[in-house]
Parts: structure tokens; C-alpha cells; sequence
């Protein structure tokens, strides 16, 4: 029989001062960040590892939370990369005998502070009037008034840089050696399931540190870059900026995803902003402008590509938009093998709608 928690009184606090008050889940501790939303239904797990969610407190708007427990392969990083979680009701019991662990134990592991009982609907609601902001969560003996202390020195999502925070120290190499292509990964936050979908392409892979140069990556002799996923403001990443526009440049074939699709977007030239709320969640709807036709999508981003300077270059094509507010999901360039989409084809979790961008990335590099 699964054994059941210890609850403790627990508050999550807002930037703007509104407080939600709920009970303790996984350790007891306080932790900050910015406050997102997620509205997937299930894959809990892979969203918690997803490194493009560091250093964000995630809202899970589904009501159960934990209940098929936790799967050891039902991971997209070595560990947990959410900084705390916020949710209605958190199932430490579960209903699949293949799990491993359960929710609470998988928390405790990973020193993973939350809160739960609290009305995810009103902070939705909130979040979505008032837009993205700082936040606290403590399941300690703090007074809100030393909680607001310690929340007005957390810096905003704005101007961070943290992909060099989750990227990989050491180059791995993942595959068959013996693949028809090799393609080299400039690792942002890298999701595993990214991975998978290449080398299930026949691809051998080598994942490189995001700060590692184009030059140093050439020696792979890849016939391809993959510029992954990642958290952070891409408008402070001249690095990863610049060795993207060498290998535009140099004309080698190249495919963005997420917080990739950014980067090559600054790389020409294109500016990106900071979006109210960000897209989080597993049905997003995009438009394939080049075929016509709608794709269910997953997203995970608080960043987007400004759509007036993609108006302003004639070497830019959009090729993707979102149905819900016109933002851009997708550009190729006119002139060179490179094309990039803001969100996760690789879902997981997700729909499968968008996997043909892998096959279309084999297709470039043939």
C-alpha cells in the first residue's frame, strides 16, 4: 500500500501580491520563479523534465496530478527541471502497475518543492489577465511579508540566460555510427525525444555544448545541425547566435525547434519579444502555410519572433502560423537549407501531427 503524506499548511505568492494558500507537496522548502501554466491533459512527467521549463513554476490546469504515477522512461532530461509546482489535487496513490515510484516519492528525490489544493482555475484566470509573473511558493514558517522580501530579489525571465545552465558539460554521441547521416546537435536544453526522432531517421548524432564554436562542431562533419529546445531570453545568446549564422552561412543544412527556431531568427537579423503568457500545453493549433492544411501542436515557449521584421526581409518565408493569435510557428529561408518552427514536432507529450518536419530536415540534407 502506498503511504500517504504529511500535509503542511503551504502559500504560493505572486509578484502583484495576491496570495493562494493550499498544502505542501514533495519537500518542504521555499522556491521562486516565473509563474506559467501548462494545459495538457497528461505527460506530466515529460513536462517536468523538459529543460525549456527551468527556472518556472509550472500551474498543471488538469485536476489530478500523479495519478498514473512515475515511469522511470518517461523522461526528456536526466532530472526534474521545473522549479516548483502548483496543483489541485496531487495523487500519491496512482493506478498503473508498471510505475516505478510515486509522484511524492519522484519529489522527494529531486528536493522539488510545490503546493496543492489551491484553485488552478482562478490562478489561470488570473495569470492570463494580469500576464506572466515572479513567484513563490513556501511550505515553511515565512510570513508574507518575508516572503515578498526574498520574491522582489528573484530577476525577471526577461534578459536571463540559462540554457548554459542545462546544456550538456561533455559531448555525447548518440545512434549507430554507421547511420547514412550524421547530424550535430547544439544542445540548448535538448529534449531526449528529439533525439530519438533523428536517430529513428537514420541519423548518428553528436550533442554539443551550447557554447561549443561551428568550428569545433565541423569536425563531426555532420550533414546537418539540429538547434534544439531551451529556457531563457534568446535576445541575450550572442553565442548561440553566432555560430547559427556561421552555419547559414556556410550553407550547411539546419533545423530549429523552439527556442532553436529564435536563435535562427536573430541569427538574420529578426528580433524576438517577450509574450504575455506564452503558448504551453498539447493542442495548440497550427497552420502549415505551405500546404494548407491545420496540425494539433505541442508548445512550451514565453518568447516569440517579432512578425513585422519577417514582413521587412524578402529572404525570410513564414511557413507556420498559430490559429489562436496569428503568432509566427514557423520560417525557412528563400536562399539557404534552413527552416525552423516554434514548436515541439517532437511532442512528448503531444499529438504526432508535426513529425513530418524530421523527415523534411532527412529530405535537406540528402
Amino acid at each position: 500500500m502506498t503511504k500517504l503524506i504529511n500535509k503542511f499548511p503551504a502559500v504560493l505568492l505572486l509578484a502583484d501580491g495576491t496570495v493562494f494558500k493550499g498544502t505542501s507537496i514533495g519537500k518542504i522548502g521555499t522556491t521562486y520563479g516565473e509563474i506559467c501554466f501548462n494545459t495538457g491533459m497528461s505527460g506530466y512527467q515529460e513536462v517536468f523534465t523538459d529543460p525549456s521549463y527551468f527556472g518556472q513554476i509550472l500551474v498543471e490546469t488538469n485536476v489530478h496530478i500523479g495519478n498514473y504515477g512515475i515511469h522511470n522512461d518517461e523522461i526528456e532530461s536526466n532530472d526534474i527541471k521545473i522549479a516548483g509546482l502548483v496543483c489541485k489535487s496531487f495523487n500519491v496513490t496512482h493506478d498503473r502497475k508498471l510505475a516505478d515510484q510515486t509522484i511524492q516519492e519522484y519529489f522527494s528525490i529531486n528536493n522539488l518543492v510545490g503546493i496543492s489544493d489551491v484553485d488552478t482555475r482562478a490562478i489561470v484566470r488570473h495569470i492570463r489577465q494580469k500576464g506572466a509573473m515572479n513567484c513563490i511558493i513556501s511550505s515553511e514558517e515565512k510570513t508574507i511579508e518575508e516572503l515578498t522580501a526574498e520574491l522582489a530579489k528573484v530577476p525577471s525571465m526577461e534578459g536571463l540566460e540559462l540554457s548554459s545552465k542545462v546544456s550538456t558539460t561533455e559531448t555525447y554521441y548518440v545512434g549507430n555510427e554507421d547511420a547514412a547521416r550524421r547530424v550535430a546537435v547544439l544542445d540548448l536544453g535538448v529534449k531526449k525525444n528529439i533525439l530519438r526522432c533523428l536517430t529513428e531517421r537514420d541519423n548518428y548524432l553528436a550533442v554539443f555544448n551550447c557554447n561549443t564554436s561551428f568550428e569545433e562542431m565541423m569536425k563531426f562533419k555532420p550533414n546537418g545541425f539540429m538547434i534544439s529546445n531551451g529556457p531563457g531570453d534568446p535576445s541575450v545568446m550572442p553565442y548561440a547566435v553566432e555560430t547559427v549564422k556561421k552555419i547559414v552561412d556556410a550553407g550547411v543544412p539546419l533545423f530549429g525547434i523552439c527556442l532553436g527556431h529564435q536563435i535562427l531568427a536573430e541569427s538574420q537579423g529578426l528580433e524576438t519579444f517577450k509574450m504575455f503568457n506564452g503558448h504551453r500545453g498539447l493542442n495548440h493549433p497550427v497552420k502549415n502555410l505551405q500546404t494548407g492544411l491545420c496540425e494539433i501542436t505541442s508548445q512550451n515557449h514565453g518568447f516569440a519572433v517579432k512578425a513585422k521584421d519577417v514582413d521587412n526581409n524578402t529572404n525570410i518565408e513564414i511557413t507556420h502560423v498559430n490559429l489562436n493569435d496569428k503568432t509566427i510557428e514557423g520560417i525557412k529561408l528563400k536562399n539557404k537549407k534552413a527552416f525552423s518552427v516554434q514548436y515541439h514536432p517532437e511532442a512528448a507529450p503531444g499529438p504526432h501531427d508535426s513529425r513530418y518536419l524530421f523527415d523534411d530536415f532527412v529530405k535537406i540534407m540528402n
